[in-house]
């Protein structure tokens, strides 16, 4: 009997975002990284989750355990460094939307190896996430990854990948090389339009989708921003439309849509009705400004699903 809904493995990091006070550029602290947001998302969804990665034994780790504790993401496996730090990012808005500034290199979570998997938590849960983000940070990182992803399929435990480009991370040869690999190892592909249009080469969405589909992923939702989100099988293609609101920032909306789509899925197992109920979301999850602060929970999507 499986255990844990979501398992994601990844590096947190804490967000620290712009906002304008008295003529002032101050920024608030809060909380980042794709996988971690993922995991929140997906909690406050109901689903049991938990986070493997390591943190420094900082005030920036001690917040971090102190999030997963409040959103009842699982944290045992966690591994604090003494002598390792907890990376940050900061944002910034301007006319072209938010910008990001990392100070991550050398991080805790970077330093992460395959030996110090969480084997047992790996084939406890129902779906194990990674992201393109979770090997880019590190050569050991993108090994361990790949660890915990053949674990994952010897166990029946579901792998779910989003490939999330960063090309400041690593170039795109490299990237395309171990971030379609990865998919091909993958029952559940989560791609963005943009980004995947680097990485396969390929520029309608269908051709994209089916890219995926052919490396082997039973499933592929491919977020398209304003145009909704494309999901294929191998039975089925369909467009869902997406939740227009007033947004505010749209930081951390695809983590949103990630654990939102996975809670959802992993409750009826549809992945087109799983979808909509993501895009409504991370629809929900612009109204406010931060990657974790503005995501919604249950509640709040449902009522905001029956009143569309």
């Amino acid at each position: 009997m499986k255990t844990i809904d979501l398992l994601a493995i990844g590096e947190p990091l804490m967000e620290f975002a712009e906002v304008q006070r008295n003529g002032e550029r101050l920024y608030l602290p809060g909380f980042g990284g794709d996988v971690s947001n993922t995991a929140v998302a997906a909690a406050r969804q109901g689903a049991k989750t938990a986070i493997f990665t390591a943190l420094g034994s900082d005030p920036f780790g001690q917040d971090f355990l102190r999030l997963w504790s409040e959103e009842g993401v699982d944290h045992s496996s966690v591994i604090l460094r003494e002598d390792g730090r907890t990376g940050v990012y900061f944002i910034t808005y301007g006319e072209e939307g938010h910008v990001f500034s990392y100070a991550r290199a050398g991080s805790a979570a970077s330093l992460v190896r395959a030996r110090e998997l969480p084997l047992s938590q790996i084939a406890a849960a129902r779906v194990l996430h990674a992201s393109g983000i979770s090997q880019a940070i590190s050569e050991s990182c993108a090994d361990a990854v790949f660890a915990a992803i053949r674990h994952a399929r010897e166990n029946g435990t579901v792998v779910s990948y989003d490939t999330n480009l960063r090309l400041r991370l690593w170039p795109l040869d490299r990237a395309r090389a171990i971030i379609n690999g990865t998919a091909a190892l993958s029952d559940i592909a989560l791609p963005g339009l943009d980004d995947a249009r680097q990485l396969t080469g390929l520029e309608r969405p269908e051709e994209i989708c089916a890219f995926y589909l052919d490396l082997g992923c039973g499933i592929v939702a491919l977020t398209m921003g304003k145009s909704g989100t494309m999901v294929a099988t191998s039975e089925r293609v369909e467009v869902i439309a997406a939740r227009p609101v007033e947004a505010v920032d749209a930081t951390g909306a695809g983590d949103t849509f990630d654990g939102a789509f996975l809670a959802e899925w992993l409750a009826h197992r549809d992945p087109f009705r799983a979808a909509a109920y993501a895009n409504a979301a991370a629809a929900l999850s612009t109204l406010g400004h931060g990657a974790v602060a503005p995501m919604p929970r249950r509640e709040r999507v449902e009522a905001f699903l029956h009143a569309s």
